[in-house]
């Protein structure tokens, strides 16, 4: 329980962070998505039931602040969850370089879903996709920059909390 407590915790300031920087950024029309720094350091690195339940209830939290059906989060980072949870064994887990490559392909797929959900709801969609490639590119470059640290942060909140140490092995 203390894991998923801590976990929802650093995942919960991610959130926060990430809505402040798009508050900030809202005068120059970009908008950031870090959904995969919800899902990456959980399902790669901790027992599923702990990982899983901090990815859920911060799913919960990106659907009540966002503009879409409530609940779309939570069915996006699950099931990238359940992916990369089934994929852990042939990522190397430790390393910051590969855990920033995943972060970065994860967050492709949970951008490229999430916009076509909801690209219907807007009046062009075509006239949409320039804008929405900018907001990726921009993402993508946040995620360059905030995986290894975020991850760091995790790691060392667990260490923190006294969360005893899972061995995947």
């Amino acid at each position: 329980m203390r894991r998923t407590i801590v976990l929802f915790a650093t995942l919960l300031l991610l959130w926060t962070l990430v809505t402040q920087l798009n508050d900030a950024l809202a005068p120059l029309r970009v908008h950031l998505f870090a959904g995969a720094l919800f899902v990456v350091f959980s399902a790669l690195t901790q027992p599923r039931r702990q990982g899983l339940a901090a990815t859920l209830l911060a799913g919960l939290v990106c659907d009540a602040h966002a503009p879409v059906a409530f609940g779309l989060h939570l069915v996006l980072f699950a099931a990238a969850h359940a992916l990369l949870f089934h994929l852990r064994e042939r990522v190397a887990r430790e390393d910051a370089i590969s855990m920033t490559v995943v972060a970065l392909l994860t967050n492709l797929g949970l951008f490229l879903l999430l916009s076509f959900t909801q690209i219907h709801a807007s009046p062009a969609p075509a006239s949409a996709w320039p804008r929405l490639i900018a907001d990726l590119a921009a993402s993508q470059l946040l995620l360059v920059v905030a995986t290894p640290w975020f991850t760091a942060l995790q790691a060392r909140a667990l260490v923190v909390a006294r969360v005893p140490r899972f061995d995947l092995a």
